[in-house]
């Protein structure tokens, strides 16, 4: 199956591949463009070789690929990362990282514990707010300091979905800044249950939604398809 995927441009990664190995081919869509604060990242930089950190927090891939080529030279805090694909971007610059066992920013203070409280989590993200994450750290008496390193700009350009036969939207935001025609048969897919809610507030029910890993979601679309022939 064709699957058109929605990504930053320039950031695909090892989609194709991961694809393949579940009998896919892909190809990127780009609802959003990333721009870089350097100035952020450089704070958040030095603010790590000041040991201001007990943890850091990678909520996702591109700022894991980002910043820890950086890391370096520094003697690191603990390091969670919010999935594989954001540990392989740490491991492959030699930083050592734990893997929530979900996927997602809420799983991110059950997984620590009491371990939390008192700790100083140091997080590079998006300008993309996610106030839920913030307050479950503040409530069980962490202190969440936020660097916006980059910032998530629409690119206003309908996605080409001419040659593919499902789309697989990535993220909530991703899903909210798209612009697309819809076709009766495009299998619509969402990544996570995030993503799913926010395609279900607009009217539209994903025929597949996965665990929020690309290997998850190809699962579950593979499943789907043994039942729906």
């Amino acid at each position: 199956m064709k699957i058109a995927i929605t990504r930053l441009r320039g950031k695909e990664l090892d989609d194709q591949r991961r694809c393949a190995r579940r009998g896919h081919d892909c190809y990127s869509v780009t609802p959003l463009n990333s721009e870089m604060d350097q100035d952020q990242i450089d704070l958040f930089i030095e603010h790590v070789q000041e040991n201001r950190f007990d943890c850091i927090f990678f909520t996702s891939a591109l700022p894991a690929y980002k910043i820890a080529p950086l890391l370096g030279r520094c003697t690191l805090p603990r390091v969670i990362a919010i999935g594989p694909q954001t540990a392989k971007a740490l491991r492959e610059s030699g930083v050592p990282c734990e893997v929530l066992p979900e996927y997602y920013s809420r799983a991110f203070v059950p997984y620590l514990g009491e371990w939390i409280s008192g700790k100083t989590i140091g997080i590079p993200r998006s300008d993309a707010p996610n106030p839920g994450l913030l307050n479950a750290i503040s409530e069980s008496g962490g202190e969440p300091a936020e660097y916006t390193i980059y910032s998530l700009i629409p690119t206003y350009e309908e996605l080409n979905l001419t040659s593919a036969e499902a789309l697989l939207f990535t993220s909530a935001l991703s899903f909210k800044s798209a612009i697309w025609r819809r076709r009766e048969d495009l299998i619509l897919i969402a990544i996570g249950d995030v993503t799913a809610s926010a395609m279900i507030d607009a009217g539209l029910s994903p025929d597949v939604a996965g665990d929020g890993s690309l290997e998850g979601t190809l699962d579950e679309l593979n499943i789907y398809l043994l039942m729906n022939p």
